[in-house]
Formats: C-alpha cells, sequence, structure tokens
C-alpha cells in the first residue's frame, strides 16, 4: 500500500470517528447528567487540546518526524475516547477530552490533518496534486457522514434490550478503535513522507513566509466569513424563517453535504483547465451571491434550491487551496504552511458564531447572510489580485 492509499485511509478512519463523536459527546454527556456549562467545558477542554497540538505540529512537526507525530496523535485520541467511554466525574472527562484532543465539531479539523496535507503532495506529481487533494476531501466527507449516521447505532441498541446510556458510551470504544487504527498506518509511511523531497530540512525560507502570512490573512477573512455562515446557524435560519420540521432541514443538510463531496472531483477538473487561483475565486463569487439570495426566497423550497445551488459550489476551493498552497512552498515547509493556514481558519471560525447569533437577535435574522456574503467575496477579490500571478508548477 502507497503513501497516498494509507493517508487516505487514515483520514477516512478519522473523519468516520469524528463524524460520529459530533453528534454524540453532547448526547453522552448529557445522559450522565452533566450540565451544560459542564458539556460545554469538555467540549472546550477538547478543543483546547486540539489546539495545542496543532501549534506543536506546526513549529516542531517536522523535527519530532511526520510519522512518529501521525502515531502519537492516533494514540493520544484513542485514549480520549476511551476516556469518554469509561469515566464520569466533568473534571475526569475534561482531563481526557483535553489529553485525548476529543473532537465534538463533527468535522476534522485536528493537527493530523496539517501532517497529512504536507505528507499528501510528495506522493503524486504537480499535475495529480490537485486530483489527490479532492480524493482526499471527499473521502473525509463521506465519512463525516457515514459517522452521523453510525450514531443511530445507541437508539437501535436500545430498541434490542441495551441500557441506552451504556450503549452511547460504548459507541466511544468504536471511537477510539477507528483512531487508533492510525497507528499502525503512520508506521507504515515511506521515509518520504518525511520532507517530501530528498536532502537535509531547512528553515522556512523568508520568501515561503511571506507568502503563508499574506495567504493566512485573507484565510481569516474567509474563516470569520464561514463562522457567521455556520451549520447551527443556518440551521436556526431556516427553523425561524420558514417554521419547518428539524427532520426537513436535516434532510437539506445531508443533501448539501454530497453536493459538497461531489463538488471537490468537480473542482479538480476545473482547475485542470483555469488554474487553481481562478477556480477558487470563479465558483465562490457566485456561491456567495446565492447564499445572499436566500434571504429574499418567498418559501422554503425556493431557499432550499437557492442553497443546494450554493453548496454545490462553495466547497470547490478547500482542495483548491489546499493543493495551492502546498504548491507555492517547498516540500520541507509545507508543515508550516499548512498548520499555520489551518490555526487561521480554526481560529476564525471560533470567533463569529458569538456575533451572528448576536446580530441575528439585535438586527435582522438574515444579517449573518448579507454579513458573511459580503466578506466571502470580498477575500475572493483580495486573493486574485494578490496571488493571480503566483503560479503553482503545472501553470507554469
Amino acid at each position: 500500500m502507497n503513501d497516498r492509499r494509507l493517508l487516505y485511509t487514515a483520514a477516512f478512519l478519522r473523519a468516520l470517528a469524528t463524524g460520529m463523536a459530533g453528534v454524540l459527546l453532547g448526547l453522552t454527556l448529557a445522559r450522565l447528567g452533566f450540565s451544560a456549562a459542564a458539556i460545554g467545558a469538555v467540549l472546550s477542554a477538547g478543543l483546547a487540546g486540539a489546539t495545542l497540538a496543532l501549534v506543536l505540529v506546526t513549529w516542531a512537526g517536522d523535527r519530532l518526524g511526520r510519522r512518529r507525530c501521525l502515531l502519537w496523535l492516533s494514540l493520544l485520541g484513542a485514549a480520549g475516547g476511551i476516556g469518554a467511554a469509561l469515566v464520569s466525574g466533568p473534571l475526569v472527562m475534561a482531563a481526557a477530552a483535553f489529553v485525548g484532543t476529543l473532537n465534538g465539531m463533527g468535522r476534522d479539523r485536528g493537527a493530523a490533518l496539517v501532517l497529512e496535507q504536507a505528507i499528501l503532495p510528495a506522493t503524486t506529481d504537480d499535475a495529480g496534486r490537485t486530483h489527490a487533494f479532492a480524493r482526499y476531501n471527499l473521502l473525509t466527507d463521506i465519512g463525516h457522514a457515514l459517522g452521523a449516521l453510525l450514531a443511530a447505532t445507541p437508539t437501535l441498541l436500545a430498541a434490542m434490550g441495551v441500557d441506552e446510556t451504556q450503549a452511547y458510551r460504548a459507541m466511544f470504544l468504536l471511537y477510539a478503535l477507528l483512531l487508533s487504527a492510525g497507528a499502525p498506518l503512520a508506521l507504515k509511511l515511506s521515509p518520504t513522507a518525511e520532507t517530501g523531497a530528498d536532502g537535509p530540512r531547512r528553515p522556512v525560507s523568508p520568501e515561503s513566509k511571506k507568502i503563508v502570512w499574506k495567504i493566512s490573512g485573507l484565510f481569516a477573512i474567509d474563516s470569520i466569513a464561514g463562522g457567521f455562515l455556520g451549520t447551527a446557524l443556518l440551521s436556526y435560519y431556516f427553523f425561524e424563517r420558514f417554521a419547518v420540521s428539524a427532520a426537513l432541514i436535516g434532510g437539506l443538510f445531508f443533501a448539501a453535504r454530497v453536493l459538497n463531496a461531489l463538488s471537490h472531483l468537480g473542482a479538480a477538473w476545473l482547475a485542470a483547465r483555469i488554474g487553481l487561483v481562478n477556480t477558487m475565486v470563479f465558483t465562490h463569487i457566485p456561491s456567495s451571491v446565492l447564499l445572499a439570495s436566500v434571504a429574499f426566497a418567498p418559501n422554503f423550497w425556493v431557499a432550499a434550491i437557492l442553497f443546494l445551488l450554493r453548496e454545490g459550489l462553495v466547497e470547490m476551493d478547500v482542495p483548491t487551496r489546499q493543493s495551492y498552497v502546498m504548491a507555492v512552498v517547498g516540500p520541507e515547509e509545507r508543515t508550516f504552511a499548512s498548520g499555520v493556514t489551518h490555526l487561521v481558519r480554526v481560529g476564525g471560525w471560533a470567533v463569529a458564531p458569538t456575533f451572528a447569533g448576536w446580530l441575528m437577535q439585535a438586527a435582522s435574522l438574515a444579517a449573518p447572510l448579507f454579513i458573511g456574503a459580503g466578506m466571502k467575496i470580498a477575500y475572493d477579490l483580495l486573493l486574485w489580485r494578490a496571488f493571480r500571478r503566483i503560479k503553482p508548477p503545472e501553470e507554469r
């Protein structure tokens, strides 16, 4: 099994676990009698541990060894799942979440993803790099979706006579098993996974640092805008604006995730014809316009069609963005570039929802749609202006 297949397998298994935990973690803690504040503290502890791991990997991952870091991240993640399955007290659970980087977000945003994205370009040539990232994102999206479906297992077990709380906790043993499977996969990676190129590791060049910090500043705008448009807030918008059921909203977002996944392959096809930056910008702007138009929809079904059209475009910048960042820095600089851009995006997602919720209450229910769409369009125009002349190798 070559390195690319090993990375795909590990990412899929981790996404499966993450998608499942995103649905089950809060419900499990509630069944254990945790208060809302305690549940929030455990979730925050898991995010804090994940952020610390992300920082360490960004600045020391290459020095420690990418394969070694992936091994330990798998084992620590498995330990977090075992903790969630076995411990009961809020403080102990929070400690387990922190050490095990327990992810309750429903999507993989951790340090392992940064390392895998740094390794992936070395598994193919320049022409195949974007296709490799497209397949990687397709598999993680499928994993997240199937993981969410796995979250129905405790209910099925309860119908068979199993204690439902114990069924919920047992699912975190499965979570631990899925994450621990990443350990032997990390050990099987070839030595080229460490830098992606022969020769000694060198410090990040001033030119690459300039590119990374500049593009990270633009990514910050996009990520803050994305924080205004998170799934929870959009679900709330559809519920309040059109008074539709949770089941109908759930079906809408399932269809949206399917379109997101398929769009990754379309992005790779388009990028091969018009370029990475052009694909990022010229698919993103129409998606923002479609999102803003949702606010003017006369009924739910018109809004749903506009929203699904948007979802078919909005993530076409994901594999192209990842491919572009990895292409414009040196192979030995990819962990740094992946880590910094990822940290910026996580920070932006964390900041915006509080302001979005306040605006929905104090100004207008649709305010986040307009602000988020406007910020994304501004980001796209600034990105195109700044980077349209900096070409990846396959476009030179």
